[in-house]
């Protein structure tokens, strides 16, 4: 597997969940991320933990990419955060609608991703390469399927660079999704998001809030190992190095990996994808 790879965080809610993510990341700058990258709440709520965060990955010497959304923010707001990234040294954002913090009416100066890439444009020229988000599985607000490409090609229009997908375990949909946006135009990379399975509960827990799709058969065998979570655990490598695999050999760009800031599955998945022997995906 010769793909580049990139890692994604949250900021930390404690001194002690700080300690976990540093070490964390050491471990994970071994496979040579492309970048890292760091959410930013619903709301903009964690954007002093983002921030912070961001500012220790660039010091680590690593490049670190910010999450940005708009939902509920103002122009004012948004140029003064990019102040602060290019000030920090960052070169690359994820710019994202963004959820709305609970019990938050709509509110703001931007109604959609695309109004907050071209405000980037605006303010700053080319000096972010932008991320933008992509649903290969349909974005679950979405009016359609047709809709939600429209918005998604909008958004590279209005100047996104690349694009991250919500994790999903279907690749055909992948596959479709990047088909379909090539027939419109659209050649920027996609990059397949990937979500590491752990537990049964926090992955149903996310599919569910997300839109994203759980095969049946996944399901079932998760279901089927209860408690269990050493075989949870076996399973969940062996899907998701496969799937990896598979986007890998069928020519993906890159894999962006959803860490949940632990770095065990990660770094198996990726030495597995190492090992894999010429032909299957190395």
């Amino acid at each position: 597997m010769n793909v580049p790879v990139s890692f994604e965080f949250f900021p930390p809610k404690t001194p002690e969940g700080a300690d976990k993510l540093r070490l964390t990341r050491q471990a994970l700058y071994a496979h040579k991320p492309e970048f890292c990258s760091v959410t930013f709440g619903a709301g903009g709520s964690t954007q002093e933990g983002t921030f912070g965060t961001v500012k220790e990955i660039l010091g680590e010497g690593v490049a670190a990419a910010s999450h940005l959304s708009c939902v509920g923010a103002t122009r004012a707001a948004v140029r003064q955060h990019l102040a602060t990234l290019q000030a920090m040294g960052v070169k690359r954002l994820v710019a994202l609608r963004g959820d709305l913090p609970s019990g938050y009416g709509l509110g703001g100066e931007f109604h959609y991703a695309s109004d907050l890439v071209a405000f980037i444009r605006e303010q700053s020229g080319n000096a972010f390469h932008i991320d933008v988000a992509a649903y290969p599985e349909i974005h679950p607000q979405a009016r359609s399927a047709d809709a939600d490409l429209q918005a998604f090609v909008a958004k590279v229009k209005a100047g996104g660079n690349s694009a991250i997908t919500q994790y999903f375990f279907n690749a055909d949909a992948y596959f479709r999704f990047v088909d379909d946006a090539r027939a419109l135009g659209v050649d920027v990379p996609v990059v397949p998001g990937i979500m590491p399975i752990t537990s049964s509960m926090q992955l149903m827990r996310f599919s569910d809030a997300c839109g994203a799709e759980i095969p049946r058969w996944i399901r079932l065998r998760l279901q089927g190992f209860g408690d269990d979570a050493a075989s949870i655990k076996s399973f969940g490598l062996d899907v998701m190095t496969d799937l990896c695999d598979r986007l890998c050999v069928a020519g993906a760009p890159g894999l962006h990996f959803y860490t949940m800031n632990h770095a065990a599955a990660t770094t198996e998945i990726i030495q597995r994808l190492r090992r894999a022997k010429p032909g299957n995906g190395s």
